[in-house]
């Protein structure tokens, strides 16, 4: 079994902006020194990211009812995806399936905080559904390199051979003890999300399992 002892120690707490998005502080705030070190040697073999600040939204609604599904595409661009595990993209947002009734909104870049669930939960009112703003609560991480599924299966217990998760897709599973969005965006390329709480947990155990794959 992998080492979830190693690299405990902890990093003095620092603010952080970043994304152009000022006065907030990463989840990764007490991570940013071992981030930075990771980044300055980051190879072709695996490099990792914070992509913070994005908008994210959950959404629930129901797919039999066109008012939801016209309201929900008005407003970010595309239709909720109907088949499991999978991911809607537009102009400006991909929307990850969750469930039946429940899908998961990321903006694609930094973007002002609540401004998408208030445009959505304008266009929805009549309609049995529901639009939260999960934006401080998650994170979002990129990785990166020719080993990055080694290093996923580290800790995920996931099949992640490309021929069964692949761009398009996305899947719920955990990270050691974190749980995660896993999202291909890529052959060799992931986004995950992650709560919030647990994203200096996560950080350090997955630089931990790249070390020895990425030397």
């Amino acid at each position: 079994m992998w080492n979830e002892t190693r690299n405990q120690t902890a990093v003095a707490d620092a603010p952080v902006a970043r994304g152009g998005v000022v006065g907030l502080e990463s989840p990764f705030v007490g991570t940013a020194d071992l981030l930075k070190t990771h980044q300055a040697r980051a190879s072709k073999k695996f490099a990792m990211r914070e992509r913070a600040f994005l908008d994210l939204v959950n959404v629930r609604g129901e797919l039999s009812d066109p008012a939801f599904v016209d309201a929900f595409e008005r407003v970010v661009g595309c239709q909720p995806p109907a088949a499991p595990n999978t991911v809607a993209k537009s102009a400006a947002y991909d929307v990850l399936w969750l469930g039946p009734d429940e899908w998961l909104v990321r903006s694609n870049g930094p973007v002002q905080a609540g401004v998408l669930e208030a445009k959505l939960a304008e266009a929805v009112q009549g309609t049995y559904s529901a639009a939260v703003d999960v934006g401080s609560g998650f994170t979002v991480v990129e990785i990166t390199g020719e080993r990055v599924r080694d290093v996923l299966a580290r800790g995920c217990p996931l099949d992640l051979h490309p021929s069964l998760l692949q761009p398009g897709q996305c899947a719920q599973s955990h990270y050691f003890k974190a749980s995660i969005v896993l999202v291909p965006t890529g052959d060799d390329t992931f986004e995950i999300v992650v709560r919030r709480s647990f994203a200096d947990y996560f950080c350090r155990m997955m630089l931990d399992a790249a070390e020895p794959l990425a030397s």
